[in-house]
């Protein structure tokens, strides 16, 4: 589809509804934008608002502002950094097929119609694993799964939920064993949110990949997620690497250092060759995020309890191609009483 330049689609206030029939039908894109003399976006104007303008008794030589009047909600925007997959998110959250992009002060930038966006992923599918005990965040999870702990104005899991449905998720599993019922009550099938949501129940715990058996394989690599994390991971962006790379298997992974507390000696023989002082140690830790494809699911035995790290080692034996995925954005396990009052001060503070 052509680009055209923005004048083509900016009106004035006064201008005709005839006259704005016709902009719409020059520019093919089926908007207008309506804007002050300093080019601030004051409304959005399509066909349809012209048509129930009529149907309201509006004449075509009645000046645009007069539809402005029947508006209710101000037009949706983005800023102008938004990428493609935001601003195809904000369609499909609104049923539209063009947003402004405006700056700070609301002038009109730019204009991103659905046509001349690139076609949206097929839409991923995730399973979210909700079903542990908290155990260790006990008297917090006494009344509460560790997922439906409050973090800031809403739980964490609700956080979660929210940014799959943004990356484009439009249907996700939740695991549920322990105070299942709450989370249940809570999500239900995923209508306030966007998606649809079903939960797998397990009569016994199943550790972190045993539930996948209770799936058939999927057609498409399925994004696999713990409940108790808080991420601003870019899961559209973990999944092209994926398909780039035709894994498997990809495995998120967080940088975890560790401070030795005492002096290091190194030592050939009984002869000393080095002392460091309270050394550093590097390692890439397991981040709870996971995309896996239907080749592993051969790994996998319905019932049987089974955590990733085995799952993982029964890939790399069969010779499946594993791949890492460092994590570089915010990421947060909230597995200990510290966690979790960090996790609140993180998102209080505006760092998350």
């Amino acid at each position: 589809m052509h680009e055209l330049p923005l004048d083509t689609f900016l009106i004035a206030p006064e201008t005709a509804l005839r006259e704005v029939m016709l902009a719409i039908d020059r520019n093919t894109f089926g908007i207008a934008l309506v804007v002050d003399r300093d080019r601030r976006l004051l409304a959005t104007v399509t066909d349809g608002d012209i048509r129930r303008g009529l149907l309201r008794g509006c004449a075509l030589d009645t000046p645009v502002s007069a539809l402005l009047s029947f508006r209710e909600a101000p037009p949706v925007t983005a800023p102008p950094q938004a990428d493609d997959a935001a601003v195809l998110a904000l369609m499909a959250q609104h049923s539209i097929r063009q947003v402004p992009l405006v700056d700070d002060a609301g002038h009109v930038l730019a204009l991103r119609c659905r046509e001349q966006l690139p076609a949206p992923d097929a839409a991923p599918r995730a399973l979210v694993m909700a079903g542990g005990f908290g155990k260790r965040l006990r008297p917090f999870t006494d009344r509460l799964p560790k997922p439906l702990l409050p973090v800031g104005d809403r739980p964490l899991l609700q956080r979660l939920v929210e940014q799959l449905h943004v990356a484009g998720v439009r249907r996700v599993s939740i695991t549920t064993h322990f105070k299942g019922e709450l989370i249940r009550d809570h999500f239900r099938a995923g209508e306030d949110f966007g998606l649809a949501i079903d939960y797998l129940d397990e009569d016994v715990p199943l550790g972190t990949a045993g539930a996948l058996a209770l799936m058939d394989p999927p057609e498409e690599p399925l994004l696999v997620i713990n409940g108790d994390i808080l991420t601003r991971l870019d899961f559209r962006a973990l999944r092209k690497f994926h398909a780039q790379h035709q894994a498997a298997m990809t495995i998120g992974v967080a940088r975890y250092d560790q401070q030795v507390p005492y002096g290091v000696v190194q030592t050939c023989g009984d002869a000393v060759t080095a002392v460091t002082e309270k050394p550093v140690q590097n390692f890439f830790i397991l981040a709870g995020v996971y995309l896996i494809a239907s080749p592993a699911w051969a790994h996998l035995r319905r019932g049987e309890a089974c955590d990733m790290p085995e799952l993982i080692r029964r890939a790399l034996a069969a010779d499946l191609r594993v791949l890492s995925y460092p994590i570089t954005e915010y990421w947060l396990d909230i597995g200990q009483p510290r966690d979790y009052e960090r996790a609140l001060a993180d998102v209080a503070s505006g760092r998350f």
